[in-house]
């Protein structure tokens, strides 16, 4: 007997763009070894893989897996996750269905909220599990230029400097003084390390303020070349992390502040994210990230 899976495109409500993900639905019996091997044969950015919950308030326990690491977090296996769920729950619907899925994951309960939608994309939001925090220092921008084939007046825009946040798994986050800057960003394996560290998260996050929606605030590019990940279509941990970044630069206000952002385009996978920032009394209270996916195909998985 095989075990179930499908393929979602997240971040995007068209098929065929967005961030492919894979989830397995019947995880059970599986063991480390096996998991990563699985994702490493997808081959996607992550692939989910679900067990029933040890807890009957929960919906799901959850682990996810890049072709060469397992993440204790990630923000669009998330969002697939919790609409295939969701769907898994009610079926074809008629008009919109809400629903609430609580995923256990390494870095602990995320709660989701989906709506399903009759002949469309269904959109999931979530609450970040740990607001964003400061991730140690960067180098300078002539080695960080140099490993993303850009040039030392590349680097910055406004305020903004490199710096370093994180959710659960760190990112190096890079601003570039517009499109065409991030356009000819590429990974320069050769200097990668020495610009942003040795670890397994040595991801670069690259971003501007320019963008090609008027609706949205910032596009962006993540590179992952050190977790099989070339580049990444949509990153919603990334974009979690992000809110920390956004806030201490632009030093957001009171209320709640709705920022989209454009992932994916230039590598032909465009992806819109939406990235929530609450901040009280001064200080960020709360992160939400939401996107929509579609189901784009299910199968079996003879492992």
């Amino acid at each position: 007997m095989g075990r179930r899976y499908a393929i979602l495109d997240v971040f995007t409500n068209t098929a065929l763009a967005g961030n492919p993900l894979a989830v397995v639905l019947d995880s059970d019996g599986l063991e480390d070894a096996q998991m990563q091997a699985i994702a490493k044969e997808f081959n996607l950015s992550e692939t989910v893989f679900v067990s029933p919950p040890e807890n009957p308030g929960h919906s799901a326990n959850v682990r996810i897996f890049t072709p060469g690491v397992e993440l204790p977090f990630a923000g669009h296996p998330t969002v697939g996750t919790a609409i295939l769920l969701a769907t898994e729950r009610f079926g074809d619907v008629e008009g919109e269905q809400d629903a609430v899925v609580v995923l256990k994951q390494k870095i602990g309960v995320v709660r989701c909220a989906v709506v399903l939608r009759q002949h469309a994309a269904a959109f999931a939001e979530f609450d970040v599990p740990k607001l964003p925090e400061p991730a140690g220092p960067t180098n300078n921008n002539e080695l960080i230029a140099e490993a993303l084939g850009l040039e030392p007046s590349d680097i910055g825009f406004e305020n903004h400097d490199p710096c370093r946040f994180k959710v659960g798994s760190p990112f190096n986050f890079v601003p570039v003084r517009d499109l065409d800057a991030l356009t000819r960003a590429k990974p320069n394996m050769a200097r990668w390390r020495k610009a942003f560290g040795h670890d397994e998260h040595n991801d670069a996050y690259v971003y501007c303020r320019e963008t090609r929606s008027h609706e949205s605030a910032f596009q962006a590019r993540m590179f992952a070349p050190e977790m099989g990940i070339a580049e990444d279509p949509a990153t919603g941990s990334a974009a979690a992390a992000f809110a920390g970044v956004v806030n201490f630069y632009d030093g957001l206000t009171e209320g709640t502040h709705h920022i989209r952002i454009e992932q994916g385009f230039i590598m032909g996978r465009p992806s819109l994210i939406d990235l929530e920032i609450d901040i009280e009394r001064g200080k960020m209270h709360a992160v939400r990230i939401g996107g929509q996916a579609k189901l784009v195909a299910r199968g079996e998985l003879f492992v």
